[in-house]
């Protein structure tokens, strides 16, 4: 189904060490509101889509999202790279390294691990679409306030990129939504 080409979507360049924000940037992985629960909900709710064109774009959404998964955890470990586990305590990292060492795990800034809970799937394509809306504004606010945090020109660099690709998949949600509303009022659904 998919070809895998070896290459971030976007590159990563950061070149600065930033153990502080590599704690907040990693909700993008694992947090509620992340990369990873956004490609699970779409890669789920795909199956139950009533187009061919919903079924296809959630595909190519979800995919998308795993390349997401893919730059914040470049970013994040290029930030941590070389930190020792001293510094890692001092930044309220200490637990993080007692279970994972530098590995890159899904978990929000809190220290919270990724769970199902945040993602729904329902098979209803209307409540689908609508949560994904609002999951794509949620990500994109959280993408302006991790920009917020930082001075850093490569960090800026790709969550710009990211945030960016939230307001696609927002107007691309909204598309859908309509075709499938469309198809609702015509009586071929429901």
């Amino acid at each position: 189904m998919w070809i895998y080409e070896k290459k971030l979507q976007y590159p990563v360049n950061i070149k600065c060490k930033d153990i502080r924000m590599a704690k907040y940037l990693i909700t993008q992985f694992g947090g509620p509101d992340g990369e990873l629960g956004a490609a699970m909900r779409y890669l789920s709710q795909r199956y139950t889509m009533p187009t061919e064109k919903a079924k296809a774009l959630l595909t190519d959404i979800g995919t998308e999202e795993l390349a997401h998964v893919e730059i914040i955890s470049t970013m994040v470990y290029q930030l941590l790279k070389d930190t020792t586990a001293e510094e890692l305590e001092e930044a309220g990292l200490g637990s993080q390294y007692v279970q994972h060492g530098r590995a890159i795990y899904p978990q929000d800034a809190n220290g919270i691990p990724w769970t199902a809970a945040y993602m729904q799937s329902t098979a209803d394509p209307i409540t689908d679409l609508h949560e994904d809306l609002a999951a794509e504004q949620k990500a994109r606010t959280t993408y302006e306030h991790l920009l917020n945090l930082t001075d850093d020109p490569g960090i800026k660099d790709a969550l710009r990129f990211l945030r960016e690709r939230e307001i696609v998949h927002y107007q691309r949600f909204g598309e859908a939504l309509m075709d499938v509303y469309e198809l609702k009022n015509s009586k071929k659904y429901y």
